[in-house]
């Protein structure tokens, strides 16, 4: 029996089709089962006063990743992508309004802790609605209604400075999704008369303030050799591959080193994210992280890259290797996480006993954690 179908129908299956298919239409709604994701997008204000912001944002970046990464979305962990920028500093282009992408979108944890680490002070004009809106414009933001995308913006200085009016920069917030929450370095009621509670309202976000200059103190415990000692043992488990593996692995030492040179807190925050699987991966360049995602990869691999020890072994022993590294590293992991929760509980209790002033000032770690906590719900996502 032959089927014909009438022109109107074959129409109308064209144009369902179309709309479907169309990078137009959400993609949420095509791809029902995409995994949600966590978009940050760090603006950080680098004129004069701000020495303070960038010394929080430094270790900052740890206790974050830590918070979103105990998200949960049905089950599922999100993931988590960071990107940073820079404004305020007459480095940067005029015409950019003094703006600086210094990454967009990036999963490599230390990359990011690398260019933190890298930003210096230079006084400037600062065009919050300028750094807003070129973030929004340059970066591929997830269309999947399901994520939970935002920008921090810390600074000083009238938030209405510059030619890009701060509502045309929300207005492009509101197409992507995107919330925005401002981050007023100093007084709250300056910060408002300053007009930075404006950016928040209009960006479905949080209006908040910190004193920059905070800082939190810098507790030793009985844990900290421990957990720098479980860290060399983590870091011996990665096995390198690629042109770039060696490069990679070399990074991962040099952003340790920035990290626990810079307190005691922030080396613990940055091993404790390391310490799970699920937030610290490595796949590009680790053979262990890469193996774990696809398990052909092993057997494709390019010999050459691999260290020197690992170049002439077949590929079953490389899979034996390989799996070997993978156990010792889920232990190694365990025990961080053990050692951890008991470094935490000891300053807790540390806390109670010698209470000061810092440890109630609103620094940029405390009320971002704040904010996310409770936005993350509004995406269907739990943080346990």
């Amino acid at each position: 029996m032959k089927i014909s179908f009438k022109p109107k129908a074959v129409a109308a299956f064209s144009v369902l089709f179309t709309l479907f298919t169309s990078s137009s239409y959400p993609q949420s709604l095509i791809y029902k089962n995409k995994s949600p994701k966590i978009q940050v997008a760090i603006l950080l204000d680098v004129s004069n006063s701000m020495d303070g912001l960038i010394a929080q944002a430094k270790s900052q970046l740890w206790n974050m990743v830590n918070i979103l990464g105990r998200a949960k979305c049905n089950g599922i962990t999100p993931e988590i992508e960071i990107a940073l920028y820079e404004y305020g500093t007459p480095r940067n282009d005029a015409r950019k309004g003094y703006v600086r992408q210094i990454n967009g979108f990036c999963r490599d944890l230390d990359q990011v802790s690398k260019n933190l680490f890298a930003l210096t002070t230079n006084g400037g004009d600062e065009y919050c609605g300028h750094v807003m809106y070129s973030s929004l414009t340059e970066m591929q933001w997830d269309t999947s209604i399901k994520s939970y995308k935002v920008i921090f913006i810390a600074g000083n200085e009238d938030f209405l400075q510059g030619d890009v009016a701060f509502t045309k920069a929300c207005n492009e917030a509101k197409k992507r999704g995107v919330i925005v929450n401002t981050i007023y370095c100093g007084d709250r009621i300056q910060g408002i008369q300053e007009h930075w509670n404006l950016g928040s309202e209009c960006g479905n976000g949080s209006y908040t303030n910190i004193n920059q200059d905070a800082k939190e103190d810098d507790i030793p415990t009985p844990y900290d050799t421990e957990l720098i000692a479980l860290n060399n043992k983590l870091n011996d488990t990665y096995i390198t591959y690629g042109y770039a593996g060696s490069a990679n692995l070399a990074k991962q030492a040099e952003v340790d080193k920035m990290n626990f040179a810079d307190s005691k807190k922030t080396a613990a925050k940055r091993i404790a994210v390391k310490g799970q699987s699920g937030l610290y991966k490595n796949s590009s360049w680790d053979l262990v992280d890469a193996g774990d995602e696809d398990s052909t990869v092993i057997a494709k691999v390019d010999k050459k890259y691999l260290p020197d020890s690992l170049r002439k072994k077949s590929t079953k022993e490389l899979q034996a290797i390989v799996l070997k590294k993978k156990q010792e590293r889920s232990f190694i992991q365990n025990k961080i996480e053990a050692t951890v929760a008991s470094r935490e509980k000891y300053i807790l209790e540390e806390k109670r006993k010698n209470r000061s002033a810092n440890n109630n000032a609103p620094t940029l770690e405390s009320e971002i954690e704040k904010i996310i906590r409770g936005q993350v719900k509004r995406f269907g996502m739990e943080i346990k």
